[in-house]
């Protein structure tokens, strides 16, 4: 396994095996709040994964023992002036955007608080796997402001505009087993596992097509909010990047082989 570090706050590690990496969020001090710094450095992180084409499918982890990310560093914003406030703007937006636009599956392993922007990186990833100690929540009413890194478009695309609006305008933390049941979370697996189940789904989802992997998260994400002849057409874009490549011709070959595929990745 490889590392490579973004910044002092986040960290990529490479696993020699599968084509997975992990999206590390390394601030422990501060329980992963993300500061400007930090908003930098996953920004950076995101855009060298999205380019490894060996990447696969990358897991959002955290080094914190309690905490997935409890949202935006507070104490940083208590120093802002409004024009301060102005200026990190964007940059926090890339931060979350970053993680939104990964061209490979993304899975979010989450344990304790993932709060606010916290829970907003795990619902940028296309599953989130939690343990039974997690808490989620996107508090931002409570504090003046609104889910600013997507938690209003991406919650209510999970659950549904009620639950959504009645999640968001209450402020309201939902324990695991709840968020599990409310579809806030995708799988709830015992205390501390949350990392390995992750990873171990990871390198199911890996064993695929690269080019398919890639194009099947193309179509399912400029899919959304379509109607349905728009959404067809978009799938079937998605379905010509995949039948005229590589790994389709290897896929089909190791199929009346009987053998495991050799993917091209092209």
């Amino acid at each position: 396994m490889s590392e490579e570090r973004f910044g002092e706050f986040v960290l990529v590690r490479r696993h020699e095996q599968g084509h997975v990496a992990e999206l590390v969020l390394d601030r422990p001090k501060a329980m992963n709040a993300v500061s400007t710094e930090m908003a930098r450095s996953l920004s950076g992180a995101c855009a060298a994964l999205g380019e490894d084409r060996d990447v696969r499918v990358v897991v959002l982890t955290s080094t914190h023992e309690r905490a997935f990310c409890v949202g935006a560093d507070l104490k940083e914003r208590n120093a802002f002036t409004d024009a301060d406030l102005r200026r990190q703007r964007p940059v926090t937006r890339a931060a979350y955007t970053g993680v939104l636009e990964l061209p490979v599956p993304a899975i979010a392993a989450v344990h304790g608080f993932a709060l606010g922007g916290g829970f907003e990186l795990a619902l940028a990833c296309d599953v989130i796997v939690a343990d039974r100690t997690a808490v989620v929540g996107l508090p931002e009413v409570s504090v003046g402001v609104i889910p600013g890194g997507g938690g209003t478009q991406l919650l209510p695309r999970r659950v549904g505009a009620a639950r959504a609006a009645e999640l968001i305008f209450s402020a309201r933390r939902v324990e695991a087993e709840e968020a599990g049941r409310l579809g806030l979370v995708d799988e709830v697996v015992e205390e501390g596992r949350d990392r390995e189940a992750a990873l171990e789904l990871a390198a199911r989802i890996a064993g695929n097509s690269p080019v398919g992997l890639r194009a099947a998260k193309r179509a399912l994400r400029l899919g959304q909010g379509l109607d349905l002849r728009a959404g067809l057409e978009v799938e079937d874009a998605a379905w010509r990047t995949t039948a005229f490549s590589g790994d389709r011709a290897e896929g089909v070959a190791a199929f009346n082989e009987r053998r495991r595929p050799q993917w091209p990745g092209e």
